[in-house]
């Protein structure tokens, strides 16, 4: 007979929120029609269901989609960012217009901490290093003055990254 003893004024550690994130992707209508409308604005009555959530941390630009997503096609003036076609999710197309400053802002709006999925499928090492430079580095730098020029002069600050899907 094997027995189970609780002691509850012990504690063997905390576990950390973080592990309890959510995941979000170009699937469906889980950006488009979901967070976000179709101009990549973000969708106020989802936002307000979202914030009761109190989500600890957010995975974007999903799992497959991630492998495909080249994050520069996301950024700067919406009219101005590529179309594509979304190979994974039944060949839908993709205007970009919810993108690296989209997503960050809903995570800030959310106080939530941001995970971003790196392309490992059709990007390079050197596109998911300008990345990461792009939002997280404060001085000068080539990617760090491109956010500038994009709006947002302060760094955001991402510590989460994935490496793919």
């Amino acid at each position: 007979m094997s027995y189970l003893i609780v002691n509850a004024a012990r504690s063997a550690g905390t576990i950390r929120k973080t592990i309890y994130g959510q995941f979000s992707e170009h699937l469906g209508r889980c950006i488009y029609g979901g967070i976000a409308d179709q101009d990549g604005a973000l969708r106020p009555a989802v936002l307000q269901a979202l914030k009761t959530l109190h989500i600890p941390v957010l995975r974007w630009p999903g799992g497959c989609f991630a492998d495909t997503y080249h994050w520069r096609d996301g950024i700067g003036p919406r009219s101005e960012r590529k179309t594509i076609i979304n190979t994974n999710w039944g060949g839908v197309t993709e205007n970009n217009a919810f993108g690296t400053h989209e997503f960050l802002s809903l995570c800030e709006q959310l106080g939530c901490e941001a995970y971003l999925s790196g392309n490992v499928g059709s990007g390079t090492v050197q596109e998911f290093s300008d990345w990461v430079e792009y939002c997280n580095m404060p001085g000068v730098s080539p990617m760090a003055d491109l956010r500038r020029r994009n709006g947002r002069e302060a760094p955001f600050g991402v510590r989460y990254w994935g490496i793919g899907n």
